[in-house]
Parts: structure tokens; sequence; C-alpha cells
């Protein structure tokens, strides 16, 4: 198998197997619809075999960054669209991912007067609001009567994406957010069918991503997650817990026969990334590249040697649209300009040079 074969991941074309991770960007306007300038953004990376969009809310409540994106109005619908047709139109395949911020968040950012969380616990330290820093707030705790409705709000997410034309839908379960936080026994301290044991904590994470696939299809339905990651409070620190939590999701989620599960772990080929994807048994995109940027070498040796059917890149791929041919020659890439990661233009976002205007150029 290699890096640059095609894949059909469930319903998902693939023409190659270098996936373009989930990216905060923060370039939508005010009203979290997608921008022109969003549409240019990945418009210019369709060449990579799957696109995973940003993390984009569900609900309002949902939203932790200013110039995030939502999925839930008319426009941002429509706004959705045009991004969905200009990758399809450059031979691309984009599915959204469906990002509940959960305690990540604060009434500033949402224009929500709470943040929610499966217990009444603040995220640590400070966020940036558009009125400048803040303590993160503590949470209201979802009632039991609440989880229905928000997993109600990830399902018309899903139907929302699809009729954008998006490809598919991600449920983000990573990073410290919403379904992450249920899943660890330090941000959910519960005493009910959703808290306690690595069972009853993996509850939400099936049941959204169970509805969410039942809605739009499960060959359509991906899910992300990032065991052990340890940011934002969201602790999994206890070895025989993580695994025992993380093989309960999979466990739930196996025969939905979802699309993919997307890692993200600095050991792609721990005992516990592998048998999260023998006890899921549908395709492994592994993203092992946050503390350093996934290489070109590392990304050929993953999908070569079987530990991954498929390798997300996040930095290289912001600072090079079109990745997928410089590594298939093994060309110099553009370096990344961190500084301009987040912002509201198009400096630092879509004015990284292709390869073939490098060239022209030298």
């Amino acid at each position: 198998m290699s890096l640059f074969e095609p894949a059909a991941f469930g319903a998902l074309p693939l023409s190659n197997r270098v996936v373009m991770a989930p990216l905060t960007r923060t370039r939508a306007d005010d009203e979290g619809v997608p921008t022109e300038t969003m549409v240019e953004y990945y418009r210019q990376r369709a060449g990579q075999g799957l696109i995973i969009t940003e993390g984009t809310w569900p609900a309002a409540e949902g939203k932790s960054y200013p110039g995030q994106p939502g999925i839930v109005t008319p426009a941002q619908i429509e706004g959705w669209r045009r991004i969905a047709d200009a990758v399809h139109e450059a031979g691309g395949t984009i599915v959204m991912q469906l990002m509940h911020g959960g305690r990540v968040s604060h009434p500033a950012i949402s224009g929500e007067p709470r943040v929610v969380a499966p217990s009444a616990l603040a995220a640590p330290g400070e966020t940036h609001t558009p009125e400048g820093k803040a303590a993160m707030p503590v949470a209201h705790a979802l009632t039991l009567d609440e989880i229905p409705e928000v997993v109600e709000q990830f399902v018309q997410a899903a139907r929302n994406a699809i009729a954008a034309g998006l490809d598919g839908v991600e449920v983000h379960g990573a990073n410290g957010y919403l379904v992450q936080e249920f899943l660890s026994p330090v941000s959910n301290i519960r005493d009910d069918r959703y808290g306690g044991s690595p069972e009853n904590r993996a509850r939400f994470a099936i049941e959204v991503t169970t509805a969410v696939a039942e809605a739009v299809g499960a060959d359509r339905t991906g899910i992300r997650l990032s065991p052990q990651h340890n940011i934002q409070g969201v602790l999994e620190e206890d070895d025989a817990d993580a695994l025992a939590t993380y093989l309960a999701v999979a466990e739930g989620l196996a025969p939905l026969g979802l699309a993919f599960v997307d890692i993200l772990n600095a050991a792609p080929t721990s005992e516990l990334v592998q048998r999260i994807r023998r006890t899921l048994g549908v395709p492994l995109i592994i993203n092992s590249g946050f503390a350093e940027p996934t290489s070109r070498d590392e990304a050929t040796a993953l999908v070569t040697d079987g530990w991954a059917d498929a390798v997300a890149a996040g930095r290289p791929v912001i600072a090079n649209p079109d990745l997928v041919e410089r590594w298939r020659q093994d060309a110099e890439l553009n370096e990344p300009r961190p500084v301009l990661f987040y912002g509201r233009t198009a400096e630092g976002y879509t004015d990284y040079p292709s390869l073939e205007s490098v060239r022209a150029g030298a």
C-alpha cells in the first residue's frame, strides 16, 4: 500500500492517502458564515485525498472561538455549499468536522448565556473573547433531559452539512471539547449513566456518533479521537482507564461500519491506537504530528508498513496547498508562518505559493 494510492473509506473516494487535518483558522465572518477567502483556501487544497474541515459548530452554545464557522443557519449552509462546490470542481473530497466546544467557550464568544459540559467545572486558563482575555466560565452540567437535545444538534448539523453538498462528516471527539469531556474521568465527574465507569463515560460519544450515522449514513460518518492527548484540562493519565474507555467507544461504534476513525496520537503504532483500530474495524487516519509536523518519510512509512490507511497532516498543508504533489516529487516545502495561523485576512491563509509558481519564478 502506497501513500499515493487511491482509497475508498465507506462512500468517500480518496485520490490518495494524504488527508488535510481539521485546522482552526478563524476566517468566518461574525455570524459564523464561511467567507469567499475560505472558499479559495479549501479549493487550493483539494489535491489532498480527503479534506477534513475546521471544527464547525452545530449550535451557537458550542462555538469556541471568534471567527469559527457554524453549520446552523441558511447563510452558513450556503457558505459551505460554495466551499463544497469549489472542492468538488477541483476534484477533491471534503467532510465537515462537527465540533461542539463544550466548556471551551465563553458567553462573549457564543452570544449564549452559558457554556455546557458533562460536569459543572471550568476549563483551565483563559480564552480570547472579542473584548479581550477572560477566565473560562464554570460550565452548566447537562441534565439527562438536555443530553438528547445536544445529540439532536449534532444530527441536524450533519444533515445540514450533507445538504450543503459535503461528502460526509466527522464527529469531533478529541482535543478537550464536549465529546472528549465526557470521556475523561477528570472533566466528567457525573454519577449517573453518563459518568463513573469507562462504559458510562463512553456513552455520549457512542450516542452522538450513532445518531449522526443513522441520519446521514455510517459510510459518510467518521469520528476523531485523541486518546491521552491531555489538553484543556481533559486528562486521561491512567493508562488502563484510557484503554478501557476508548475500547468501550470502539466496541459501541463497531457495529455501525463507519467510514473511518481519525486518531491524533504521538505514538501511532502503540497498543492503544492499534487496538482501537482493530476493534472498530474501519480505515484508520493517523495524525501524529502535534508536537512536530508530520514529515513525508513518516507518512510514507506509516501507510507502507500498514500502521494506518491514511495520514493526516496539518501545518504542512497550511503552508503547501499542493502538499501531495510536493511529497510525490520529494520537492522543497514552504515554511509555515505560525503568527498568521489565526486571523481574519487572506495573509498567511491563501497566499502560500504552489510548487509550480515557485519554480516558474526561480
